[in-house]
């Protein structure tokens, strides 16, 4: 199983070949990915029916899909639960997308091409939430599921304020909240439930430090995921108020050195996309540093398939970059880059 994954982990694009589709247009980045092992099926596949950025998008997504449903099936037993358990993070992407989608007044195949088909959710799952009309109607949809009462609940606030963080919020902890790591016991998953910990606290940090810069009055409580170590709510209540205390905070925590580059976007003053950007590349490195200390454990599986999303989001990055016309450095300040 690890050996599979470390050689799909070796096979992914470095940071040359990042700067080699900086340097593309649409057109050559899809013949680029074309000649990688990686997304050709999916490239040759779809040429017929798209083009440009569609083509890319559709094939990124596809290829992300497809690597995610070949590793569940090399899983097994408790592996295969814990993995699919993480992969639920692609129900809740999906389901933040449409719902965006609905806000925007965005068409249904502007939608459909951002959805990541490598969750629990099924075809026709899907296609209800494409067709739904109102976000009332995508709450309806997902009764039945772990989003259902969260969101339920959110519609409310929603409703009142116009806005749709109660939802999204809704989602994220909906999705978190069944990443429990009360049950992650023994050796093997030791590291895991440190990696799980830190990708909730780094989560919470990112939304403190939006509320911080926001300026609104919003209760930070009510923002606040369960199941990290480095705040409680009522710490981020505190914090929320004095931006550079909440950086103090995490530099000062076990995280302090990975998220030293992070931090230091937030004292040059740059904006929160280079501090989130940052942090996306130190929650990478953090879990590739607690897969080498237990190579033979879930860990290394999770860091690929953080890996492989990176992958995909820095090339769709560039592709709409290219045909928005930014420059190349506008672009980079975008990727993640290790």
């Amino acid at each position: 199983m690890n050996a599979r994954v470390r050689s799909r982990r070796g096979a992914l694009f470095d940071d040359d070949d990042y700067r080699k589709m900086l340097r593309m247009g649409p057109a050559e980045i899809a013949r680029y990915l074309e000649e990688s092992p990686a997304y050709e099926e999916e490239i040759n596949a779809l040429g017929s029916r798209f083009s440009g950025v569609d083509l890319i998008e559709y094939a990124l997504n596809r290829s992300l899909a497809d690597d995610f449903n070949d590793i569940l099936d090399w899983c097994q037993g408790r592996l295969y639960d814990l993995v699919a358990r993480y992969l639920r993070q692609f129900d809740a992407w999906n389901v933040k997308t449409v719902l965006r989608g609905l806000y925007a007044d965005a068409d249904r195949e502007t939608v459909d091409v951002d959805l990541i088909r490598a969750g629990e959710f099924d075809e026709r799952r899907l296609t209800r939430l494409l067709d739904a009309a109102t976000i009332e109607d995508v709450v309806e949809v997902l009764s039945d599921t772990i989003f259902g009462d969260p969101l339920e609940a959110a519609y409310e606030e929603y409703e009142e304020t116009g806005v749709l963080v109660p939802l999204e919020n809704a989602v994220d902890r909906a999705y978190y909240g069944r990443l429990s790591t009360q049950d992650l016991r023994g050796e093997a998953l030791v590291e895991y439930r440190e990696f799980l910990e830190a990708e909730i606290d780094f989560r919470n940090a990112i939304n403190a430090l939006r509320l911080a810069r926001s300026g609104a009055d919003i209760d930070p409580a009510e923002y606040f995921i369960d199941g990290g170590t480095l705040f409680s709510a009522a710490d981020l209540r505190g914090l929320v108020g004095s931006p550079d205390e909440l950086a103090d905070r995490i530099r000062e925590s076990r995280y302090g050195e990975e998220l030293s580059t992070p931090l230091s976007t937030l004292d040059e003053g740059t904006s929160l996309i280079a501090f989130e950007r940052a942090m996306e590349a130190s929650l990478l490195e953090y879990a590739d540093s607690l897969g080498r200390i237990h190579p033979v454990s879930v860990t290394p599986v999770v860091s690929y398939i953080l890996a492989k999303q990176r992958e995909v989001e820095n090339i769709r990055a560039i592709a709409r970059g290219k045909e928005a016309g930014l420059s190349e450095d506008e672009i980079e300040d975008e990727l993640v880059i290790l």
